[in-house]
């Protein structure tokens, strides 16, 4: 990569938009979105499928682009749950009840509420009133109908599961798939090619490519056919957030080859990323939107940076390629695995070295032969795709298998995930001796100086409360990294994600504010004290906290059984004292922190 790309303005104005919308931006409804009907009983909606159907217990759920509410023009989204049958891109009449969309903030488990808002979603809309108002233009009912067929000869002709391997890869279709076969999936490293991903797109534009070029077709002829090709796959495929990311791509590189333009595909990315967030500026918080923007940066830059000596073979150089692809773009996505999933595929480097290509020839097979069964040929191609879509699900198998294929983690801090990026954007332009020279000062002391910053930042006393309706937890950390948790009624697995999430596999210490437990700190009376290094936990009885903010604390025994406790945490100057079954902590007896039902409130001590 020549050092003067760096230099180019439209690259540091997406990074500076990127920078001030992680930091600034927040999804909200628009003034004239459906979200300000929420206090209507119910309602009339008419708008346009966007997503097609997924379905779920009889339930066909879909995204909605509204464009009236009651009669009365408006903007934005619905996710609605319709109970018969819809089609992607009719317009449709709905009259149901909006409601806002079930959210509980937990740290580290999932939040629907969250995940909807990122794609500009704020309500939701259940209903068994549905109608056609207008039927798609013959372009999506021919798409859709396409994506039907496809998906029907899968299913007619392979087991269940080799069709739902067979669905995933071509178009990113797996319901079919069994819930062994899918954590299977992950525990390899392979969860990837079951999603209709960029990679797809850039193989589809390739092969056409390849093909035109065979076939002695000039630049421009050769050009158009692949875009359209690839538009036409991109919308097959559902023209989901990735998808439409990779064919913006592959637009802009195309058109400035075409302009002859050495523009190259890292400029593409650049600019495809632009558009993408003048639309749709929440992209940048989604999962997706930054896994494949940074596997692709790292691969180009691997590929720009790394050539590989001409002499080589041409197998090794293909099986060499591959492995640095893979190795690059899972050292991009670490950070991003570890901090949303809490586990990493350590087999995964292994097993996409050949299920990668594999999945590529899986590609061109199923494509082939869903042709030839238009024309009644398709036994021609019948065993062969069966036999390799077998042969790659028993790969699956055997890697997800292997001892320490999926291993458990948890999730790094913002210094030390900005180190880490640093660092790997050191490593990638290795090879370029003059960039490597002027950029190493400054980079280490910019790794070094975020690591710090990390480290400060987890070196803190601070408190979360957790809240799922009547469950209540009260999670402490102090600046010698330990980690105490006050216990009623969470469940072990949410609580051990919510730990994951702030950066601990397991507490030094969990008290359970009720029952006995055998697997905790048994009950004790109050005046209990438990030391741990310089942190000391006393037991006192029970704290209470009013509606007005007054504070008062039981004294003697009241009858029942167990006789609630409150519990305090001292560490050096400071304390903490949990109080009222985790409903608040008082923070140095001065200041009270209260709990809220179903969100998570936090604070430092």
């Amino acid at each position: 990569m020549h050092p003067d790309f760096y230099k180019r303005p439209l690259l540091w104005l997406v990074v500076s938009a990127i920078l001030l919308l992680s930091f600034f931006y927040h999804p909200a409804p628009s003034k004239r979105d459906v979200f300000h009907s929420l206090p209507q009983k119910t309602v009339t909606l008419v708008g346009r499928v966007e997503s097609f159907p997924v379905v779920r217990n009889n339930s066909h759920n879909v995204v909605v682009k509204v464009f009236l509410v009651d009669n009365i023009p408006a903007k934005g989204y619905v996710y609605a749950r319709l109970s018969s049958e819809v089609e992607w891109k009719d317009t449709l009449i709905i009259h149901g009840k909006l409601q806002e969309p079930y959210g509980i903030d937990l740290p580290g488990n999932f939040n629907w509420r969250t995940y909807l808002s990122l794609k500009n979603i704020f309500v939701e809309i259940k209903s068994n009133d549905v109608s056609v108002y207008h039927r798609a233009p013959l372009l999506w009912r021919w798409i859709r109908a396409l994506r039907e067929d496809i998906l029907q000869t899968f299913a007619r002709s392979f087991p269940p599961e080799l069709a739902a391997i067979a669905g995933g890869v071509l178009l990113g279709e797996r319901s079919e798939l069994s819930s062994d076969l899918y954590t299977a999936f992950q525990d390899s490293g392979a969860i990837h090619l079951l999603v209709a991903s960029g990679g797809n797109v850039g193989f589809v534009t390739l092969m056409t490519l390849g093909l035109g070029y065979l076939l002695g077709l000039s630049r421009r002829k050769m050009l158009v056919i692949a875009l359209v090709t690839a538009g036409i796959y991109t919308l097959v495929a559902g023209a989901d957030a990735p998808l439409v990311r990779a064919y913006l791509m592959a637009v802009c590189a195309c058109s400035g080859y075409y302009l002859g333009r050495n523009s190259g595909v890292l400029q593409g990315l650049i600019l495809s990323c632009a558009i993408i967030l003048v639309f749709h500026p929440a992209a940048v918080f989604e999962t997706g939107f930054q896994m494949s923007f940074l596997a692709t940066l790292a691969i180009v830059l691997c590929v720009t940076n790394y050539r590989l000596p001409a002499r080589w073979p041409k197998a090794v150089r293909f099986f060499v390629q591959i492995f640095l692809a893979t190795l690059v773009s899972q050292l991009a996505l670490l950070p991003i695995f570890t901090n949303s999933f809490y586990k990493v595929s350590l087999v995964g480097l292994a097993s996409n070295i050949i299920l990668v290509p594999l999945a590529s020839v899986l590609m061109v097979l199923c494509s082939a032969y869903y042709v030839l069964s238009l024309c009644h040929a398709g036994w021609l191609l019948l065993h062969p795709c069966g036999s390799i879509l077998w042969i790659f699900k028993e790969i699956v198998i055997f890697f997800a298998h292997l001892p320490f294929s999926s291993v458990a983690v948890t999730a790094w801090n913002p210094g030390t995930v900005c180190a880490y990026y640093i660092a790997l954007f050191y490593g990638l332009h290795g090879p370029q001796s003059m960039l490597a020279r002027r950029l190493g000062k400054p980079l280490l002391v910019c790794g070094l100086l975020a690591w710090a910053a990390g480290y400060f930042y987890t070196a803190q006393n601070k408190v979360w409360l957790l809240s799922e309706w009547n469950k209540r937890a009260v999670l402490v950390r102090t600046a010698n990294r330990q980690l105490f948790v006050f216990n009623e009624g969470f469940e072990a697995e949410k609580i051990s994600r919510a730990l994951q999430h702030i950066g601990f596999s397991t507490s030094t210490a969990e008290f359970v504010l009720g029952p006995k437990s055998e697997n905790v700190l048994p009950y004790r009376w109050p005046g209990e004290t438990w030391q741990f290094d310089k942190t000391e936990i006393i037991s006192t009885w029970e704290k209470y906290l009013s509606k007005e903010g007054h504070r008062w604390e039981q004294k003697g025994y009241t009858g029942r059984e167990p006789e609630g406790l409150s519990f305090c945490v001292h560490y050096k100057t400071s304390s903490v004292c949990v109080g009222e079954q985790a409903r608040f902590v008082e923070i140095n007896g001065a200041h009270f922190l209260r709990s809220e039902r179903n969100q998570t409130v936090s604070a430092y001590w």
